[in-house]
């Protein structure tokens, strides 16, 4: 009879650690915890102008209203009026100057959610308009930036340019996206004794929360709590968005001795958090007749708001991913991260490195174009190489491309060619609905491009029927993080994962945790648990040796037991006699991801522990009359390493892909010149529902994948990088657009590439060839 094996090991697909709970609906959230008796509620007084000084505000009548509590402005916050790290450049509220339509100026606090909004509309404020500053093409007319200018380069791109056999110019737009999580901002704040608080937060950064509470309390960080146990979605839009409501529920929570709640409705949130930043990007390329680069000239420039936020790391990492699967001997960027008078951008999935890879793509795609090759074979004669042609514009190596197997394997599976020509036959004989493919690659680079966030703590408690107690920096929104690392304590000490509790992030536990973010959740919090994990291991293996006279080696722990020599106790009875025999069954773990250094005064160094890769094909079909258009097969093959939960894998690489698409096909981002956002509920932003999935769906991952670097258990990232993927719909719907003018002129298209967007690229594309045709007529003549 073989041996049973334990329930959560490394790489089998167990189910998310809270499924259960989403579906019956019993999962809490930071809005279902309990509200003690007297619970105020707030909603948060907004500016009506984009860029204004405040000549005067009468809160009078706010504060006559009925179940008002409350109010609370800049003058009142007893520390720091500022959320904005260290520029210190993003107030909490608005004093004297606002910089966007939405922006904070006073919060109102009553008795109940309804009470609290109609006050916040009472206020009468007068303003003195400014000239403001709403669109990137300003922003670099006025030199209008949050922070300095970056370039980095390499070899000699101008000389280059100029001295290839073809040269392409050209501009590419494409817009920024809402992160549209299913649970909006919340913050719970809870006043202890002796000045303490307590803070619930829907947050990725329970630490900087923490951090920037404090402040705004004038107290220390001993004396604030965060606790968060799960969200319902974050994708980077909780990253440092929810200092601002934290904090306003612990000041008002300080100042009134009452629980306070701030929870702001959708359209609030989507006015007042920050998104994708949306970017401009000017190129300039020459090439040999192969279509190989010879040098290439990027200026790009991102639409920030109207502070830093994380604007700086955003663009920093469009930077370094400005090449995405390709070498480029000679290079130059330009990184312009311009100030606009629109609410602060900040993290999205991917964090910069989408719209640097758009660029790239964008260009390689022209190439293709204008030699009429198949874009696939120019990507492919691009490509960093294995031993050579291998260092980025950055200086670093790249040392692991797995491009090489996933192309050629994707390419068969997919059959590529043969659906390109089968295409190229329909769009021939077909008038109104044209079909596009599109194949493209990614290598995205993973850890914090800031250095000193490449950390992880973990803690874990044996108690003494043997169950276990897990909490790490780490922060579950859903993305499954928590299931892989009670997998990777599963793993480490042989017992069923039912065993293992996974508890709520809490900086009282685990202190100075990083943000979950960068996809290094696993990484870092799984290899601090795998310290703990054998750090109580050792002690366990240390006990039972000592108690049966067996040298340790002799001590192996498996499928829910211990065997001791000839001795076998169950994993729960070494557990007890160690508790009995005074052995210390708590431990901590400590990671730092080894190997990365980085300048920023020059770009250069090792920024990242490795790259994860993958590719697409993308299928469409599009009505020329309309510009609407589906997308009917998609085929992914994604490199996870030795996945951890391959079921949770392909959960993040399915969602990515789809997000990505939403980015580049539906979502838009739209403000009038008044720089109100209009775009601010399902009703206007349209998000990827389930009738836009591909018909053909066929997501694998890479069977030969090991990373390279020693990270858990040789696992890759899947957080972000499966996003990017999406970039080759993008390019499925240009190729159909193109096949309207027989693949002879490029089309000019912008992201989203909504119906309308497609439609007007349908008509340029067609006025273009009327054109053409008229230049032609006129030489004969």
């Amino acid at each position: 009879m073989s041996e049973i094996t334990i329930k959560g090991r490394i790489g089998t697909s167990l189910p998310h650690e809270s499924a259960h709970l989403h579906v019956s609906g019993e999962a809490r959230y930071t809005d279902d915890i309990p509200e003690p008796i007297g619970t105020l509620h707030v909603a948060i007084g907004m500016s009506e102008r984009a860029h204004a000084r405040i000549r005067s505000i009468d809160l009078g009548p706010v504060k006559e209203a009925p179940g008002v509590v409350d109010v609370m402005t800049a003058e009142d916050i007893p520390g720091r009026n500022d959320i904005g790290g260290p520029l210190r450049d993003d107030p909490i509220f608005a004093d004297g100057l606002v910089q966007y339509v939405g922006q904070s100026v006073f919060a109102v606090a009553a008795t109940s959610v309804e009470h609290a909004r109609r006050a916040a509309r009472l206020a009468v404020i007068e303003y003195e308009d400014l000239e403001p500053i709403l669109d990137i093409d300003t922003a670099l007319e006025k030199q209008s930036f949050v922070i300095p200018t970056m370039k980095l380069s390499r070899g000699d791109a101008d000389r280059a340019i100029r001295g290839a056999p073809h040269r392409l110019q050209g501009q590419l737009r494409f817009g920024g996206q809402d992160q549209f999580y299913l649970e909006g901002h919340i913050a719970f704040a809870l006043p202890k004794e002796d000045g303490d608080m307590l803070v619930y937060s829907s947050s990725q950064h329970p630490g900087e929360v923490q951090v920037v509470v404090a402040h705004a309390l004038g107290k220390t960080a001993k004396d604030v709590i965060v606790e968060c146990r799960r969200m319902g979605g974050g994708f980077g839009g909780k990253e440092t968005q929810p200092a601002l409501f934290a904090s306003i529920a612990a000041l008002i929570a300080s100042r009134t001795g009452n629980a306070v709640k701030v929870r702001p409705d959708r359209d609030v949130d989507m006015i007042m958090t920050g998104k994708r930043h949306g970017y401009r990007v000017d190129y300039d390329v020459g090439f040999d007749e192969q279509g190989v680069i010879r040098g290439v000239d990027f200026m790009f420039a991102s639409r920030c708001g109207m502070s830093a936020d994380l604007s700086g790391p955003v663009n920093d990492r469009t930077m370094f991913h400005a090449d995405n699967a390709y070498f480029l001997e000679n290079v130059s960027i330009t990184s312009h991260r311009c100030k606009t008078n629109t609410v602060s951008n900040t993290a999205f999935r991917g964090f910069g490195g989408p719209q640097g890879m758009m660029a790239i793509e964008w260009v390689i795609d022209e190439i293709a174009r204008s030699l009429e090759i198949d874009p696939l074979d120019v990507r492919m004669r691009n490509f960093y190489g294995i031993g050579e042609r291998d260092i980025t514009p950055y200086q670093m190596k790249v040392e692991d491309n797995r491009l090489m197997e996933i192309i050629p394997e994707l390419e068969t599976s997919s059959d590529y060619r043969q659906r390109r020509l089968e295409i190229a036959e329909f769009n021939g004989s077909s008038e109104l609905l044209k079909k596009g493919i599109a194949l493209t690659p990614v290598k995205f680079g993973i850890s914090f491009t800031a250095t000193h966030y490449n950390q992880a703590g973990a803690l874990i408690l044996i108690y003494s029927d043997g169950t276990v107690q897990l909490n790490h920096g780490g922060t579950e929104m859903g993305q499954g993080l928590f299931t892989k690392v009670a997998q990777v304590v599963a793993e480490e000490l042989q017992i069923d994962i039912g065993r293992i509790r996974c508890t709520a992030s809490d900086t009282a536990k685990v202190p100075n945790a990083s943000a979950t973010a960068a996809s290094s959740g696993s990484d870092l919090n799984g290899m601090a648990a795998l310290a703990a994990a054998r750090e109580l291991k050792g002690r366990l293996t240390q006990f039972a040796a000592e108690q049966f006279d067996v040298p340790p080696d002799q001590v192996r722990f498996s499928n829910d037991a211990v065997h001791i020599g000839e001795e076998r106790l169950s994993f729960a009875e070494l557990a007890n006699r160690a508790w009995m025999g005074r052995v210390s069954l708590s431990a901590t773990g400590f990671y730092r991801t080894p190997k990365i250094h980085y300048d920023r005064t020059t770009l250069t160094g090792r920024p990242f522990y490795y790259f994860a890769y993958g590719a697409a094909v993308s299928e469409v079909l599009i009505d020329v009359l309309t510009g609407e258009y589906k997308v009917t097969r998609v085929d992914i093959l994604h490199d996870v390493g030795e996945s951890l939960n391959p079921a949770i894998d392909m959960g993040q690489i399915e969602g990515g892909f789809i997000q990505g698409m939403g980015w580049l096909t539906t979502e838009e981002l739209w403000w009038n010149a008044k720089g109100e956002l209009q775009t601010h509920a399902p009703s206007t932003y349209k998000i990827p529902v389930a009738s836009d999935m591909p018909q053909v769906f066929n997501v694998s991952l890479l069977e030969t994948g090991r990373n390279n670097e020693p990270t858990i258990h040789r696992s890759k990232a899947v957080g972000e990088p499966p996003l990017m993927l999406a970039i080759s719909v993008f390019h499925a719907i240009k190729d159909a657009i193109a096949s309207v003018g027989e693949q002879r002129l490029s089309p000019h298209l912008s992201g989203p590439a909504t119906p309308e967007e497609v439609l007007m690229a349908i008509e340029d594309l067609n006025r273009r060839l009327a054109a053409e045709r008229e230049h032609a007529s006129a030489g004969v003549a």
